[in-house]
This record gives C-alpha cells, structure tokens and sequence, in this order.
C-alpha cells in the first residue's frame, strides 16, 4: 500500500470579467424617470416657460417631441435586449444605446428652456 496520499490538486480557474450590464441598465431606466422630472421641473422654473405659462408670451418650442419618443423607445427596447440576450458585447452595445436614448430624451426636456 502507498503510504503517501496526494491531494487532488485544484482545476485551473479562468478569470472571465463579470458582465453588469444588466445591473446597470436597469438602474438607467430607474434613475431616468427622477431625471426626467427633474428636468420638466427646471423646465418650467425658467424665465421663458414661467412667462409662457403665464402670459402666454415667448412660446418657442425647443427640439420636436417626436425625438422624445424616439428617445424613450430606444431606452426601453435597449433595456429589453441587454436583459434578454446572452452576449457580452451586444449587452455592452444596447446599454450604451440605451444610455444614449435617455439622454436623447432629456435634452429634449431641456431644450424647452
């Protein structure tokens, strides 16, 4: 009998970065609805959305609402692939569309100042 035991010796880990994508992604989409009324409500603290409101003057509209929309839809359909897919970088991509989206939409917000 072998009096020397051999402890089996542990299997080669590979490091593969962990993909937070999802995480993120769905703290963008939470954190862009107290953005958006943040910026609605620094839209109308301004002087020219103020005067509008109230006398009806200076009514310019800023970037067209379609942009908003556009801007919201890329966000949510973005959102939807990085939670969905299986793929690291297409995670990546659609986050940074997703990211890109919501900006979209709250300069649209902002350019009602």
């Amino acid at each position: 009998m072998n009096a020397t035991a051999h402890s089996p010796t542990p299997p080669a880990q590979t490091t593969v970065g962990k993909d937070h994508s999802g995480f993120w992604s769905i703290l963008c989409a939470v954190l862009f609805v107290p953005a958006a009324l943040t910026a609605g409500v620094l839209t109308l603290a301004s002087e020219r959305a103020s005067r509008c409101l109230t006398y009806g003057q200076q009514c310019v509209s800023g970037l067209p609402s379609w942009l908003f929309n556009v801007g919201v839809g890329l966000g949510a359909v973005a959102c939807v692939i990085v939670l969905v897919t299986s793929v690291a970088r297409v995670r990546q991509v659609a986050l940074a569309a997703q990211i890109l989206g919501e900006c979209m939409a709250l300069l649209v917000i902002l350019s009602h100042v």
